[in-house]
């Protein structure tokens, strides 16, 4: 970590929204402007079949008021982890103004048109990609998988590839999110949002304060 910020406002009640989505979003703006680079990088933590824990990078590709979004391989291994325990982690690390954002809450399949909408957004070469990588599956080599690439830009020469049937978003919506900031002597501010409602459209939050 870099030198603790001692300048940064204490993370309490005075100082920290009521709502922990509009504190995430002024904490992640925060991190953009200071140059994070790709403050929307996250690391997805789940569950396997085993019950053992698996974690792995993924992009932050939407937010609101039902929690986080991102996209992938819906036949993927943290595909088949959600398929069976639909719960999840998530921790941002923005290490150049010490903080870390951390995210608990169950996981649900995007609708398939918001992952339609997204689709359409990507560059041509990443939905040539999505189409011929059989994500988490064992191959012979980077020879077979560049085979696989040649095949899908002969299938969609001069059309937009659709999106596959197996390839879309997963929700998380947060029932705890943790906000960490960085302070000297390892005496970091800690708090916790804690959700404390059944999910109806009235979110119910109570912040605490953690021990570091």
């Amino acid at each position: 970590m870099t030198a603790a910020s001692d300048d940064a406002p204490e993370l309490d009640g005075d100082h920290l929204d009521p709502d922990p989505i509009r504190q995430f979003e002024q904490w992640f703006a925060q991190a953009r402007d200071a140059g994070v680079r790709q403050p929307e990088a996250m690391t997805l933590a789940t569950v396997t079949a085993a019950g053992r824990p698996a974690a792995r990078t993924v992009l932050l590709r939407g937010l609101d008021q039902r929690g986080f979004v991102f996209y992938t391989n819906l036949e993927s291994a943290k595909a088949h982890d959600l398929a069976q325990q639909p719960h999840a982690a998530l921790v941002f690390h923005w290490r150049e103004v010490e903080r870390q954002v951390r995210v608990v809450g169950p996981v649900s399949v995007v609708d398939r048109d918001k992952a339609v909408r997204y689709w359409e957004t990507r560059p041509r070469g990443h939905r040539i990609g999505a189409w011929a990588s059989p994500q988490s599956e064992v191959v012979a080599g980077r020879d077979e998988l560049d085979r696989r690439v040649a095949d899908v830009e002969r299938r969609f020469a001069g059309v937009d590839p659709p999106l596959p049937r197996f390839w879309g978003g997963y929700r998380v919506a947060p029932v705890e999110l943790e906000l960490w900031q960085g302070r000297k002597d390892r005496l970091h501010d800690r708090a916790r949002y804690r959700r404390v409602d059944d999910f109806d459209d009235n979110a119910s939050w109570i912040i605490e304060r953690l021990a570091p």
